[in-house]
């Protein structure tokens, strides 16, 4: 594996696993979720996160689970974006889900 394709693996996994357990613990996005107006998912989302995180790990052993958690987390930030511009936030605001449905897209086709 390419060592930019190890550093774009590594800096998503840390920042899933702890965008995920915000998700999960932290105060500040029960209100982002409402804002989002998808409050019921936010539980699913902090769940979904952290798995992939996890199988971003995993991925530097198995290409299928890197491909299959890189994947999915490209599809959740491009939901992300859509969700962004659907509650009409700006373009900075979704500039960084827009960053990392890139970036796993980029794990994902070096997977591939």
């Amino acid at each position: 594996m390419q060592r930019a394709t190890q550093i774009a693996q590594i800096f998503s996994l840390i920042s899933f696993g702890c965008y995920g357990a915000g998700c999960l613990l932290s105060k500040r996005m029960v209100g982002e979720f409402e804002r989002y107006r998808m409050p019921s998912v936010r539980v699913l989302t902090g769940c979904l996160q952290m798995a992939a995180s996890a199988g971003l790990a995993l991925g530097f052993y198995n290409r299928p689970v890197a491909l299959a958690a890189s994947g999915g987390l490209a599809v959740m930030m491009f939901v992300a974006v859509v969700v962004r511009f659907k509650i009409q936030d700006s373009w900075v605001a979704a500039l960084p889900a827009l960053g990392f449905c890139l970036l796993n897209l980029f794990i994902f086709l070096q997977n591939y």
